[in-house]
């Protein structure tokens, strides 16, 4: 159903990844979706690879409209021009803002396994530059447009990351950052009716992630040793973070949420979602287990009862317990 028809979205990083993935979701909806990143063709041979024309055309073939605009958010002043020109176009609407323009992930790959004192600062920049930073300046342009016309929702991408060390230290900052950073806006914006929440997807099987996972594979399988990472246990596609994200913004009682974390799997559970085709979990069911619910937490232990996770009661865990194991918790 086209619950966002006639509603104005920009998704911020969607040549490829969970970017992409949200854009055709909201454009499922029938939202008009304005898309960013650096590729505007895709002229490179590098299989994992994406272009803004790829995903105007995904959008436009679920039944949205895609306008792509080449930016680099690591330039605030090219930043500053997207949003005149969306004021430009849709007379000052915009509806939605997803914060996902994220240019770490090379960076993390490469130092994946270091501690952080034998990696360069620069991987702080390289974590946090396009990503927290970006996410923050992207806001600003946008409460502007919002609070005027008083309605709007930010959604700010993080990770559970957040709360538990993956990948490394400039990481984990980074994305409780992004936490915050949604909570402490959502106080500013209430009074003007716009709503800002944090966003923690699963494990996604974006294409970058995919060929990390294979190349995990191939050392596991050298060095006798599996994670729920490399073997994909429990993923999810970035489709599902998309149809997510365009249920919570047809809510009526959208305030109730500002502020506060939103996990992709709990929500399509809330409303009902499933993922595509089923990746990651068993097909008659196409939705995957939150992180913090048992049907994961204890295959997760006990990699012999993965296949039978459709069998374990499907219980969230307490913030106050995953808190108190965040520490010893399994390492992605």
């Amino acid at each position: 159903m086209k619950h966002l028809e006639g509603k104005v979205a920009l998704v911020t990083g969607a040549t490829r990844g969970i970017g992409r993935g949200i854009a055709i979701g909201l454009g499922e909806a029938g939202a008009t979706v304005y898309v960013t990143g650096r590729s505007f063709n895709n002229s490179s041979s590098n299989e994992v690879s994406g272009s803004l024309q790829e995903t105007q055309s995904a959008i436009e073939e679920v039944g949205g409209v895609g306008i792509p605009v080449q930016v680099d958010h690591s330039d605030d002043q090219q930043v500053r021009s997207l949003f005149d020109r969306i004021q430009d176009e849709q007379n000052g609407q915009l509806d939605l803002l997803v914060n996902n323009a994220y240019s770490g992930v090379q960076a993390l790959k490469d130092a994946y396994g270091q501690p952080f004192w034998d990696c360069e600062p620069s991987l702080w920049d390289a974590s946090n530059n396009v990503g927290l930073r970006s996410h923050y300046v992207a806001s600003i342009f946008a409460a502007r447009m919002m609070t005027k016309r008083q309605q709007g929702l930010i959604c700010t991408i993080s990770s559970w990351g957040s709360m538990s060390y993956i990948f490394n230290t400039a990481y984990g900052a980074g994305k409780a950052a992004c936490d915050r950073l949604a909570a402490d806006m959502a106080v500013e914006l209430k009074p003007h009716n716009v709503a800002s929440v944090s966003i923690w997807p699963g494990i996604v099987g974006t294409e970058l992630f995919s060929h990390f996972a294979d190349e995990m594979n191939q050392t596991n399988v050298t060095e006798q040793k599996s994670s729920f990472f490399s073997d994909r246990y429990n993923w999810e596609t970035p489709l599902l973070t998309g149809r997510a994200i365009a249920a919570l913004a047809c809510e009526s009682n959208l305030m109730r949420r500002t502020g506060r974390v939103q996990i992709v799997a709990e929500l399509a559970k809330q409303y009902n979602l499933v993922d595509e085709n089923g990746v990651g979990v068993a097909r008659r069911r196409h939705r995957p287990a939150s992180l913090r619910s048992l049907r994961f937490v204890v295959p997760a232990a006990l990699p012999i009862l993965r296949k039978y996770s459709w069998l374990i009661p499907d219980i969230k865990v307490p913030w106050s317990l995953l808190l108190l194991n965040a520490l010893s918790s399994p390492k992605i």
